[in-house]
């Protein structure tokens, strides 16, 4: 089994009621109505993202520390770390 954990930063969008979920090590974004909801999102973005990633050999960045994309984020956005976890027979199940 093979684990994955990346800093992901939240913004909640106003404008639209919703929040933004963006791994910026990965480049993947997605979006929920509720905090909660943009959580299990994310999670299943990277999962699906490292599902990929592993079936076609790609490379792919490490993960920031936390710390220094906290630094990044703005006072009104937040910083959570994301997991997923991937086994050999959800790979296998992808051919």
């Amino acid at each position: 089994m093979k684990r994955y954990t990346y800093p992901a930063i939240f913004v909640k969008d106003e404008d639209k009621n919703e929040f933004n979920v963006l791994f910026p090590d990965l480049e993947i974004v997605t979006d929920g109505r509720f905090v909660e909801e943009a959580y299990l999102y994310a999670k299943a973005s990277l999962k699906e993202y490292f599902l990929y990633a592993e079936k076609f050999n790609l490379d792919y960045n490490f993960p920031s520390s936390f710390d220094s994309v906290r630094k990044v984020a703005n006072k009104d956005e937040f910083v959570l770390l994301v997991d997923t976890e991937i086994d050999e027979k959800e790979l296998a199940r992808r051919d």
